[in-house]
């Protein structure tokens, strides 16, 4: 694999982790995206990890030519904090499919082992051919006719590896007018969710925020869970709000989605809809399966669409998702099993 990071040190740090894990083997490093191109065309590397913020060329445009000449997993390895934080989000669209956090000053490059090599297990897994091209979202509709009362129905989705991608594909296209919001996990490290929130705002035509504890569930809006913190939703449809808490993690993750999903199945039951997108691993496929106990709809991405098959499979196998949808299609078909369960012909 490939090491980019324009600091000699981290790029030792990083080397060193990788050469002792033992499951992976670093075949060049580079200091700029330049030489990061250069390197990826003599050394094709299976792998790639990614700063940011470089001279000569920064990681963006270095992402965007890579996944233009030869697609290939890459992952994040971003400072938390002002414009890498935006611009780590960015990555992530543009064909990168896991993100990890820098340690900072006076951080323990320890603590950074067990995440990079949960990337890069994840990244390993990933389809490149599914994350190829460029997403060129449309602009965002007109807000002037969203509601602002309590949900009455609600979509809960659940993503990682490959999911800001997803999620930027799905939720611009889910409809205003439904009664409905929408919940959003994505594994993701704590303070880089308000960027990622903040970005499909922009792209969304429904409102997109960063949960906050204690808010009512409105209709025509997003929540999306905050980095390290799991989100669940108590109270009843029609009255439900927003509860955060620092429990341990599931399946290795925080926040995790079957703690949302079974908090969504117990407020809104059959008035839901749940959504398991790409992704490593099996979060997800419990409390896909608490949702449809409850009578309300499960669907599951598609091999076909998804950039890792983890997570969808698992709510497969487990029995959990009564359909599997591909991307493209999975807002309109969220929508109409809304529009099912409040009694509107589809």
């Amino acid at each position: 694999m490939l090491v980019v990071d324009d600091n000699a040190l981290l790029r030792k740090v990083l080397s060193d982790i990788i050469a002792a894990s033992e499951e992976f083997r670093v075949v060049a490093t580079a200091g700029n995206g330049l030489e990061a191109l250069e390197q990826v065309r003599a050394c094709q590397p299976d792998l790639v990890t990614m700063d940011i913020s470089m001279p000569v060329l920064d990681g963006l445009r270095a992402i965007a030519r890579i996944m233009g000449e030869s697609p290939r997993p890459i992952v994040v390895v971003s400072a938390r904090g002002g414009r890498d934080t935006a611009e780590a989000i960015r990555a992530l669209e543009l064909g990168a499919v896991e993100l990890v956090e820098k340690p900072g000053a006076g951080g323990d490059p320890a603590e950074l082992a067990p995440r990079l090599l949960a990337a890069l297990r994840a990244a390993a897994a990933a389809d490149p051919s599914k994350v190829a091209a460029d997403l060129t979202a449309a602009p965002r509709a007109d807000r002037a006719g969203l509601g602002s009362g309590a949900a009455r129905f609600a979509v809960a989705v659940a993503a990682s590896a490959g999911g800001p991608r997803a999620l930027a594909e799905m939720l611009p296209a889910l409809p205003g007018g439904l009664d409905a919001a929408a919940l959003v996990v994505q594994h993701m490290p704590r303070g880089f969710t308000r960027s990622l929130a903040d970005r499909l705002d922009g792209l969304c035509a429904l409102r997109v925020v960063e949960a906050e504890p204690g808010v009512p569930v409105r209709c025509d809006t997003i929540y999306v869970a905050p980095g390290d913190l799991h989100m669940r939703v108590r109270g009843a449809a029609g009255s439900a709000t927003i509860e955060l808490g620092r429990d341990p993690p599931l399946w290795g993750v925080r926040p995790s989605a079957d703690h949302l999903f079974q908090s969504v199945a117990d407020v809104f039951g059959a008035a839901a809809v749940g959504v398991v997108l790409t992704g490593m691993g099996r979060d997800g496929a419990a409390g896909l399966g608490a949702i449809r106990r409850a009578g309300g709809a499960t669907l599951a991405q598609d091999r076909a669409t998804s950039v890792v098959y983890g997570m969808p499979h698992a709510a497969l196998q487990a029995g959990a998702a009564q359909d599997v949808v591909p991307l493209s299609r999975m807002a309109e078909r969220s929508a109409a099993e809304i529009r099912r369960r409040a009694g509107v012909r589809v």
